[in-house]
């Protein structure tokens, strides 16, 4: 019997340290959708075109005294969230960004 045994052959597709070989992941496209919890899909640029109205709201859901469980329930909250994932070197975690603005509303710090 000739060729590779199987062990062989998957060693191969493995690399040496035994991990499938790296996969490059690219960000969304601008235009690219993604689904929503109410089932409709906004896209990257819409979601970028409004994070400021989405800081705003989060800010106005601090100044009300909301906790951060009930701020975590909410559709800014969900967008923040999307746009970290998406893009996690130009948008924080949402919950950083709660820290931050609290600290600023409340004079922490």
């Amino acid at each position: 019997m000739g060729g590779a045994t199987p062990g062989a052959l998957a060693a191969q597709s493995t690399g040496l340290s035994g991990f499938p070989p790296a996969m490059t992941l690219s960000p969304p496209r601008p235009d690219q959708a993604l689904p929503t919890p109410s089932g409709e899909a906004i896209t990257i640029g819409e979601l970028e075109a409004s994070y400021s109205t989405y800081c705003k709201a989060m800010r106005l859901l601090i100044r009300e005294g909301r906790s951060l469980a009930r701020i975590q329930r909410t559709v800014c909250w969900q967008r923040l969230e999307s746009l970290h994932r998406s893009l996690p070197s130009h948008y924080r975690d949402p919950e950083y960004l709660y820290l931050l603005l609290r600290r600023e509303i409340n004079g922490d710090g």
